[in-house]
C-alpha cells in the first residue's frame, strides 16, 4: 500500500537553556515537535518537514536527529548565507522562564524564496496533506505568504487537505490588523484547524467557544478542534454534532513540564484522524499523547517513554 504524505512546515530554532551555571544546547518548534511526534505514531504516513537551514554544523545536526526520528528531510533547503533562529530560555528563583528569541534574519523565513522553493512548491502541491501553525505564517516575508496561501489553494484544488494550528505569537506580527487579514486568508484554505482559546481571544477579542467555533465555520474550515488543556477538547464537524473529549486526569505531581503539550496532541489526533479514524477516537490520542509529554521534561520526550498505541 502506497504511503501517503503530510508535510509539516514551519521553523526549528537553536534552543540554549540555563543549567546550574552554565548553558545547554537544544533544538525545538512548535510544528517540529508535531512532525516528530506524528513519526512516532504512524507507519501509514510519510512525513516531511518543510524549511530552510544553514550549512553550519547546528543545522547538519538538526536534520540528523530528525532523521533519526524517520522525520523526511528531502524538502529542506540548505542556505550558504543564512543559519537558524536561536532562543534563550532564562529561568528565575522561582522556576518561571522568560525566552529571548534572534530569528529576523533566520534561514526558515525565506524557505519560499530560496533556490529550490518553485521545486519544492510543485511538489508539495501534489501531497495529500500540508500541516502547518500560525508561527509557519508569522515568520515569512509579506511576499512569502501570498506565495504560500497560493500553494495551499493548489493542494486543495487537487484533492489535498490542509491543516493549521492558531498558535498565534503577537510579537511576531507588525500589527493585529496584519495578523487578522493573513489567518482570514489562511482560514478560507483551511480543512481542518486547531484552536486554542486564549490565542482566539488575544487575535479576535473576547468570544465566548460557541462564537469561535462559528466564526471558523464561516471563515470555511470544515473540521475544528478546540483545545483546552487539562478540559475536555471539542471537535465540530460542519453538520454534525460537536463532539466533547474529556482529557487524561493527571495529579498535579505528575505533571513536569507542558512544553509541547499542545503541538503532541494535533499530532496524536491527526495520528488517528488522517488513517480513517472518527473524531472522538482521534481526540482520545491526542490526549492521551498530550497527557504523557508533560510528565516527561523538554519539549520532544524519549522513545521508550511514548504510550503503547497501534503504530
Amino acid at each position: 500500500m502506497t504511503r501517503k504524505n503530510i508535510a509539516v512546515i514551519g521553523e526549528c530554532m537553536i534552543e540554549l537553556s540555563q543549567k546550574e551555571q552554565g548553558l545547554s544546547r537544544g533544538f525545538g518548534g512548535d510544528t517540529l515537535n508535531t512532525a516528530v511526534y506524528l513519526a512516532r505514531q504512524t507507519s501509514q504516513l510519510a512525513v516531511h518537514y518543510v524549511t530552510a537551514l544553514g550549512t553550519d554544523t547546528f543545522s547538519s545536526d538538526m536534520l540528523a536527529a530528525w532523521q533519526q526520528e524517520k522525520v523526511q528531510t528531502g524538502l529542506v533547503q540548505r542556505m550558504e548565507n543564512k543559519l537558524p533562529g536561536l532562543y534563550v530560555i532564562e529561568t528565575d528563583a522561582h522556576g518561571e522562564r522568560t525566552f529571548y528569541y534572534w530569528r529576523n534574519d533566520a534561514a526558515a523565513r525565506f524557505w519560499l524564496e530560496g533556490p529550490r522553493a518553485e521545486e519544492i512548491c510543485q511538489q508539495l502541491a501534489q501531497f495529500d496533506y500540508l500541516y502547518l501553525s500560525g508561527i509557519s505564517l508569522a515568520i515569512l516575508t509579506p511576499a512569502g505568504r501570498e506565495k504560500l496561501i497560493t500553494l495551499l489553494a493548489r493542494c486543495r484544488s487537487n484533492g489535498g487537505k490542509v491543516i493549521f494550528d492558531n498558535n498565534y505569537r503577537p510579537r511576531l506580527w507588525a500589527s493585529v490588523a496584519e495578523a487578522q487579514a493573513a489567518y482570514r486568508s489562511m482560514l478560507a484554505v483551511t480543512d481542518i484547524a486547531f484552536l486554542t482559546l486564549d490565542d482566539e481571544h488575544l487575535l479576535w477579542g473576547e468570544t465566548g467557544v460557541e462564537g469561535v467555533i462559528a466564526r471558523t465555520h464561516e471563515a470555511g474550515v470544515s473540521e475544528v478542534v478546540i483545545k483546552r488543556g487539562a478540559e475536555a477538547c471539542l471537535v465540530s464537524v460542519a453538520g454534525e454534532p460537536i463532539v466533547e473529549v474529556p482529557a487524561q486526569a493527571l495529579p498535579a505531581s505528575r505533571i513536569v513540564d507542558t512544553t509541547a503539550a499542545g503541538d503532541s496532541f494535533s499530532a496524536g489526533y491527526l495520528a488517528v484522524r488522517l488513517n480513517g479514524g472518527d473524531a472522538a477516537e482521534a481526540a482520545r490520542r491526542g490526549h492521551l499523547t498530550a497527557s504523557t509529554v508533560i510528565q516527561h521534561r523538554g519539549a520532544i520526550i524519549p522513545l521508550s517513554a511514548m504510550p503503547d498505541v497501534p503504530a
